[in-house]
């Protein structure tokens, strides 16, 4: 899907669905509202979609199903060289493409199961999924250029 039609999701009903940082709750966020700094429904923490949002084994297969607009999920981990220097490039990405794109990040050292469920053989890996399914996926260090592409932008 070209990024201009997650545009078009995004001004309507999409939803991505967080789970709060400070008290754990389960929020669905209008997408259109994204740069809009939205907060958790119960304990008023702010949302920060500028940047990527951290995942885990727990929380993964919840914000990639229940959130409507496309999710990229960067494999990485905190030893990582070639993950440390395609950092800045992801986090560029979730600035130029909030409420548009939901940027995600999975530690595979901490999230074992998940990062095993996917097949992550090497890392950074980084997936985009729609829709629940995965749509594209590419390994190794890449340029902002070719994250973008990944997304459609």
């Amino acid at each position: 899907m070209p990024l201009a039609d997650v545009r078009t999701d995004a001004r309507t009903d999409a939803r991505v669905t967080l789970r709060c940082a400070s008290c754990g709750t389960w929020n669905r966020v209008r997408a259109d509202r994204a740069a809009d700094g939205p907060k958790c429904g119960s304990c008023g923490t702010a949302f920060g979609l500028d940047h990527p949002v951290y995942l885990d084994d727990d929380s993964f297969d919840r914000v990639i199903l229940g959130t409507d607009i496309p999710v990229f999920v960067d494999f990485y981990a905190d030893w990582c060289g070639p993950c440390k220097m395609m950092a800045p490039s992801v986090a560029a990405l979730a600035r130029e493409t909030v409420g548009r794109v939901l940027v995600a990040k999975l530690d595979t050292d901490a999230a074992q199961r998940t990062a095993g469920r996917f097949q992550i053989r090497g890392i950074p890996t980084c997936i985009v999924f729609r829709g629940g399914r995965e749509v594209t996926r590419q390994s190794g260090v890449v340029p902002l250029g070719m994250l973008r592409g990944m997304v459609g932008y």
